[in-house]
């Protein structure tokens, strides 16, 4: 099964492929599109390591590959402004079932199906030949580059992303990680562009992906404890339920802001004691 949810006309430039898009590739391509849409994001100014260049060739086409029909129906739903004006959005196309045919349709292509059908998917020797010379994007946590690399065509370029589930409102922390003497520099801006679509995104070595993959990835839950904590403690002091809550929120926001600034979180916390 296969829906072109924008346009059948042939859009030059890269495809950008989707193996399983589940939460975190809506979210991922919901981002792209948006910024398609517009003007192209760029990471906010910031304190911290120096980012790579916009890319020179930014997706132009996309692909979305999901198992069942009844998936492919829900992601025509979701992105339901691609029939209104096709001249002027990017393609799409959902196909349910045929995760080799989204490989051969797609430059690009991000795996974003569950860790434990990692090995299912990219052991089908026909999907293993789609990716050939291919620039593979793992989202899938857990999987290693050596293990994902063990999987694919030695020709398959493959990265590591982990995106954290605030890429749902396009306010993730994502950390990407590769191996600088396989994937070109090109590729590599074209990467950080796609997950800064979605909040900011970081370069690391691997070694820290499972660190970073506790930091980032369980962090939200973390926050929302402390954030929760506050609400409480602001209705025990009288305050209605919803905007305890609606502070706390802001109040963190704004802290946040403030360190991704520059400012120390032991400043901050000095100045407010």
């Amino acid at each position: 099964m296969s829906i072109n949810v924008m346009s059948e006309k042939k859009v030059s430039g890269l495809s950008l492929g989707f193996i399983g898009c589940g939460t975190m590739g809506v979210a991922v391509l919901s981002g792209i599109l948006a910024a398609l849409a517009t003007e192209s994001k760029t990471a906010p100014p910031s304190p911290f390591p120096s980012t790579p260049s916009t890319p020179t060739h930014l997706p132009t086409s996309f692909v979305a590959c999901v198992k069942r029909p009844e998936s492919a129906t829900r992601l025509g739903k979701i992105f339901p402004q691609a029939t209104l004006s096709p001249s002027t959005s990017p393609p799409v196309t959902i196909i349910a079932g045929d995760n080799t045919r989204g490989a051969q349709l797609s430059d690009i292509v991000i795996l974003g199906c569950k860790p434990q059908i990692v090995s299912e998917i990219l052991s089908v020797e026909a999907t293993r030949d789609a990716l050939r010379g291919k620039l593979l994007i793992s989202i899938c946590a857990g999987v290693t580059l050596a293990q994902l690399g063990a999987l694919v065509d030695p020709s398959t370029r493959v990265i590591r992303v982990m995106p954290n589930t605030a890429s749902r409102i396009r306010d993730s922390m994502t950390v990407i990680s590769c191996d600088p003497a396989v994937i070109p520099q090109e590729e590599r801006d074209l990467v950080f562009w796609i997950f800064s679509q979605i909040g900011r995104a970081i370069f690391l070595a691997e070694k820290h992906m499972d660190a970073s993959t506790a930091l980032c990835g369980s962090g939200p839950a973390f926050m929302a404890l402390v954030l929760e904590a506050m609400a409480d403690g602001g209705v025990m002091m009288g305050l209605p339920r919803v905007e305890a809550q609606m502070m706390a929120a802001q109040t963190m926001r704004g802290t946040a802001g403030m360190v991704l600034e520059g400012e120390h979180p032991a400043i901050i916390r000095e100045k407010g004691a």
